[in-house]
């Protein structure tokens, strides 16, 4: 059975696999990495931000991804800054 990979949401084959209830996909960075986060991630201020410079940078237009303006290594630092501020909070992450 194929490995997923919980950030990205992909398995070990590299296929896409449903975006798990609760969690919502973004794609960040000039590569366009798929990441995979909770829906609890959308309260958090600077998500916020990133998602009003990615309307701001990109318009309406696309419905079918979010792109985020941001690079990869960046966003990775963020989201283990929100599991780890998550966790403390007693509030179980549960990515794809």
């Amino acid at each position: 059975m194929p490995k997923k990979n919980t950030t990205t949401g992909d398995d070990d084959q590299g296929r896409r696999s449903r975006t798990p209830k609760g969690h919502f996909v973004v794609y960040v960075g000039s590569e366009m990495k798929r990441f995979v986060l909770p829906t609890s991630y959308l309260k958090n201020p600077l998500i916020q931000n990133l998602l009003d410079k990615a309307a701001e940078e990109y318009g309406f237009d696309n419905r079918d991804i979010i792109l985020l303006p941001c690079d990869e290594s960046t966003f990775c630092r963020l989201i283990s800054m929100l599991a780890r501020s998550s966790s403390f909070n007693s509030t179980r992450i549960n990515p794809g």
